[in-house]
């Protein structure tokens, strides 16, 4: 069941997905919960724009139904098993825009041979631009990258137990020069840079051959 302070305000934008957002404490900006409860089946949501850095086939974003989904059955994913290495599909949310940001998304790795990755990306400009924090379970870690006309390169990143085929929740702070990352609640690193700086959108990512499954995002402005 949703909680009451997120139910406050909850619209439906285009008749794709529900969005939740309330104000929270003076200053700390606002919460926005975002489900695919609401969007068709086999398409991809208005309010989302799908997008490739790199190069191969174009990124395959689509809602589909999953019965194990922690916020509903329905989910978004992206499903293309082009398997080109340097291939980064993105679902580009056109709202919130923003700098310093706690982002905190629900994902499932279902399949991929060259990678099985899920990401989230902030301060995005464009598809070449953006800062993205990556969960992967075929390598057991977790890294952070800035993404800059797109080359991307790591800044920061740790081991940690990333089960295929198992909803787990990955988290990216930013305020300011500051990241913190997390995986199901707990704290992994913490590290700075100040390649971005100004506000961007989000987006949810993923690499190469990846098939994953998202849901339950949570944008919270600071």
């Amino acid at each position: 069941m949703t909680p009451s302070f997120l139910r406050r305000g909850l619209l439906a934008v285009g008749g794709a997905f529900a969005v939740s957002s309330t104000s929270r404490a003076q200053g700390a900006g606002t919460m926005t919960k975002i489900d695919f409860e609401s969007a068709t089946v086999g398409a991809l949501p208005p309010g989302i724009t799908g997008a490739l850095t790199g190069s191969g086939a174009a990124a395959a974003w689509i809602v589909l139904e999953d019965a194990t989904a922690p916020a509903g059955p329905k989910v978004l994913a992206q499903t293309s098993t082009d398997k080109t290495d340097y291939r980064f599909p993105l679902a580009i949310f056109d709202a919130p825009v923003a700098a310093d940001v706690d982002v905190g998304v629900r994902f499932r790795p279902v399949g991929g041979e060259v990678d099985r990755a899920a990401g989230i990306a902030i301060r995005l400009k464009d598809r070449n631009n953006y800062y993205v924090v990556r969960a992967n379970a075929l390598e057991d870690n977790i890294r952070l990258y800035r993404m800059v006309g797109g080359q991307r390169t790591q800044f920061a990143g740790t081991s940690a137990k990333v089960p295929s085929d198992k909803w787990q929740e990955l988290r990216l702070t930013a305020r300011g020069s500051r990241f913190e990352v997390f995986l199901e609640g707990k704290s992994l690193f913490s590290t700075t840079d100040t390649a971005f700086t100004s506000a961007g959108r989000v987006a949810l990512w993923t690499k190469a051959d990846s098939v994953t499954y998202f849901d339950d995002l949570r944008i919270q402005t600071l």
